[in-house]
């Protein structure tokens, strides 16, 4: 088992991912409209071994997707965070909800602690989010956080798919964070 943070904000609780999450990831991943934009549905064979790299990549990496929790009732809301699997042109904070948890602010919720600690934990220096340029929810999140779109398409290794690339630099962060505050 590997030891990791817990990020905690007032509805959620972000850790490791672990086995027991496996539902959780079945739930997402059999979902044809969650998943269409994150490698389209899965058999569970398949959705066990991407937790399991999932996992893999805190182990290599030092971070990576946190299973995202609701405190009030434990459901598995989603994965969320830092990511930057082998070949990615540059590390990214990126998000998928279940959509029996779409509309209640979680994804904006739970991107927005990921981004804090990438800057203050990780000392990253810009953040970048691939996103589907047809993906119009990953989009207005993306606003919601302060990003833009930056204008380049970046080719996702090993999936065959190009994306727009969105993103704000760890100063724009501060100015939007404040902003998200209010």
């Amino acid at each position: 088992m590997l030891n990791g943070p817990v990020l905690e904000t007032d509805r959620l609780r972000l850790r490791l991912p672990e086995e027991r999450d496996l539902d959780g990831f079945v739930s997402l991943m059999t979902d044809e409209v969650a998943a269409r934009h994150i490698g389209g549905v899965m058999e569970e064979p398949l959705i066990w071994r991407q937790l399991c790299t999932i996992i893999g990549h805190w182990a290599v990496r030092g971070y990576g997707f946190f299973s995202v929790e609701d405190k009030a009732s434990g459901d598995w809301v989603g994965r969320v965070g830092p990511w930057a699997p082998h070949g990615w042109p540059q590390p990214e904070v990126g998000w998928s909800i279940t959509r029996k948890h779409w509309g209640k602010g979680y994804g904006p919720e739970a991107a927005a602690a990921t981004m804090d600690f990438a800057f203050d934990a990780l000392g990253w220096q810009s953040v970048v989010h691939m996103i589907a340029p047809e993906n119009v929810n990953s989009q207005a999140l993306a606003r919601k956080l302060g990003s833009a779109d930056l204008g380049w398409d970046a080719d996702l290794p090993g999936l065959g798919v190009t994306v727009d690339v969105w993103g704000q630099s760890k100063a724009e962060w501060a100015h939007n964070r404040e902003r998200l505050k209010r």
